[in-house]
């Protein structure tokens, strides 16, 4: 069988962002140019799963600019076959230095492609220096240079569909229909209510948006919106009445949370402040100790507090910047992840507090 036509490592890279969007758990590992030149490498190889061939981490930091201009089979598969060795001499400047080799081997291939389903890899030895990594079949395919426009786009789909788990799928939809609301258009947001509200566009409103339409009703018992802000605006009338008739006074020049939910389960009475992160501003623990005074003087117990920091995905910037000042016995919640909660609890807010018991808890 003949070796793959090869299509510029740029052209790798974009049609790995496209294969792998927003969502996929370290998407990164995915999507860098390091990962687009191990693609490249072992097309370039023919390490595909139908040739039998194989790839190691040293094909990829012994390659060079000059060795991938060399495009006739026969000097393709001599470096295949070569490259791995011990005393091989590489054509021009490489492209890493060997202290690439665990990157290239745990985080692009072994945690990265492998275990995603786009690689394989064969059995040898642990201590062995044989090659050991090859494309999936299906994988390598989306990366011919033939395949384009509504026909990629369909082959793409069509891998996602049989390779990415369900949650990583959902992620992707989840996004996606974010950075639909992302635009131009204002975001229309529906109360527990059925009231209707319009939100200027960005991202922090597509967050807002769904921590009413879907964190409230999942996560409260019967939620009420007492208070939903954003940037440039006031509190409206009725928002103003709602939260004087449970007594809290909110000074809207200096502390206005991005949003109020109330429980109005009866027994279960609950207020929530919640923070949206697009970019910065988390519960911290300055904030939290001024909102419990907000509730201190409407006379609600710090029991009947909750305070979430919603974010609109876990593998992105916003959150790593922000996790670290996040205050303790405060909850987390991604717009990517609907079904699931972070609860940061701090040792003297638990009733039992040994790993063993807390796992018991939770079974």
């Amino acid at each position: 069988m003949s070796l793959p036509d090869l299509p510029p490592i740029s052209g790798i890279k974009e049609r790995l962002a496209t294969i792998f969007p927003e969502g996929i758990p370290n998407r990164l590992y995915f999507t860098r140019e390091m990962a687009a030149k191990v693609v490249f490498v072992m097309l370039y190889t023919g390490a595909i799963e139908r040739l039998g061939r194989w790839l190691g981490p040293k094909h990829v930091y012994g390659m060079s600019d000059a060795q991938a201009k060399i495009l006739e089979e026969p000097e393709r598969l001599s470096y295949g076959d070569n490259a791995w060795k011990p005393g091989f001499k590489s054509i021009g400047e490489r492209w890493y230095a060997d202290t690439t080799r665990e990157p290239i081997r745990d985080e692009t291939l072994r945690d990265g492609f492998v275990r995603i389903g786009a690689a394989v890899q064969r059995s040898v030895a642990t201590t062995s220096g044989l090659p050991r990594y090859a494309l999936r079949d299906d994988f390598a395919a989306l990366f011919d240079p033939a395949l384009r426009d509504e026909p990629l786009a369909m082959a793409v789909k069509r891998w996602q569909d049989e390779r990415l788990d369900p949650l990583a799928i959902a992620r992707i939809a989840l996004l996606r229909q974010g950075a639909a609301a992302n635009n131009t258009d204002r975001v229309e947001v529906v109360f527990p209510n059925r009231a209707v509200r319009q939100l200027a566009p960005g991202p922090s409103s597509v967050i807002s948006k769904a921590v009413v339409e879907v964190f409230a009703p999942a996560f409260l018992y019967q939620p009420a919106v007492l208070l939903l802000s954003e940037s440039g605006d006031k509190i409206v009338t009725q928002e103003e009445q709602l939260m004087s008739s449970i007594g809290l006074k909110i000074d809207r020049a200096k502390l206005l949370p991005d949003i109020l939910l109330f429980d109005l389960e009866t027994g279960r009475g609950l207020l929530v402040f919640v923070e949206v992160v697009a970019t910065d501003g988390p519960i911290t623990e300055s904030r939290k100790q001024a909102l419990l005074e907000i509730a201190k003087g409407a006379q609600i117990s710090a029991e009947r507090i909750a305070f979430v920091t919603a974010y609109r995905d876990r593998n992105e910037a916003a959150f790593k910047k922000t996790f670290g000042t996040i205050a303790w016995n405060t909850l987390v919640w991604f717009m990517a992840e609907p079904d699931h909660v972070v609860i940061l609890r701090g040792k003297p807010s638990l009733a039992k507090s040994r790993i063993f018991d807390l796992i018991q808890e939770q079974a």
